[in-house]
C-alpha cells in the first residue's frame, strides 16, 4: 500500500466516525447515552470514555514521536511488520461491518471497573479527539512511517511502526463506533 493510500484510508474512517456521531449520536438524551442492554456491555458513554482514555495515550505518544523524530523523509510505500499487521487485523471489522473477535479491555481502560472514566461529555470529547487525530494523520505523512516506532499502551517495550499503530487505533475506533451503532438498533434501546 502506498503511504498516500494509507493516509487517505485512515482519514476517511476518522471523518466517517465524526459524521456518524453527528447524524446518529449527537442528539441522544443522557438516559439513552447511559443505557446498557445488560450488566456486561458498555453504554454509549462508556464506549466513548474507553476510547477517550485510549486516545489520551496514543494521540500524545504519536504527536510526541512526530515532533522529535529524525526520520523526516517519507517513503512512498508503507509495509506493515508481522506484529503490526496482526495487531491491526485483530481490530478490523469484518466485511459485513461485524465485530469478528471480542477482546478484554485493559483494566485501566475499562469503564465497568473505573466508572470515573465516564464524564457525561464522552461523545463530545471523542469528536474533539477525532479532529485531533486527523491532524496527527496529516502530520504522519511527512515522516517515514516504517522507521518511526510507537510503544503500545500495555507494554512500552513492544513498539509498532507508525503506520501500523495508526491503523490499529483507527480500526479500534471504527470497531467501537460500530458497537455504539449496534446499541442504537437494539430492540430495547430507549426512544428518549
Amino acid at each position: 500500500m502506498t503511504t498516500q493510500q494509507l493516509i487517505e484510508e485512515l482519514k476517511g474512517i476518522t471523518q466517517r466516525n465524526i459524521d456518524l456521531i453527528d447524524v446518529h449520536l449527537s442528539h441522544l438524551s443522557s438516559h439513552q447515552q447511559n443505557w446498557k442492554k445488560d450488566g456486561e456491555t458498555w453504554s454509549i458513554n462508556e464506549i466513548f470514555a474507553h476510547l477517550n482514555q485510549f486516545a489520551n495515550y496514543y494521540h500524545t505518544a504519536i504527536a510526541a514521536k512526530l515532533q522529535k523524530t529524525r526520520f523526516k523523509e517519507p517513503k512512498e510505500i508503507f509495509i506493515s511488520s508481522p506484529l503490526g499487521r496482526s495487531a491491526w487485523k485483530s481490530m478490523q471489522l469484518g466485511n459485513a461491518r461485524n465485530i469478528k473477535r471480542k477482546f478484554k479491555s485493559p483494566k485501566s481502560y475499562n469503564p465497568n471497573l473505573h466508572p470515573e472514566l465516564v464524564t457525561g461529555e464522552d461523545t463530545a470529547i471523542f469528536v474533539k479527539g477525532q479532529k485531533e487525530l486527523l491532524t496527527i494523520i496529516d502530520n504522519s505523512a511527512h515522516v517515514n512511517m516504517r522507521k518511526v516506532k510507537i510503544p503500545i499502551s500495555v507494554s512500552k517495550i513492544v513498539r509498532l511502526r507508525l503506520g501500523d499503530a495508526l491503523m490499529y487505533i483507527v480500526y479500534h475506533y471504527e470497531r467501537h463506533m460500530q458497537q455504539a451503532l449496534n446499541l442504537l438498533s437494539h430492540s430495547k434501546f430507549p426512544s428518549s
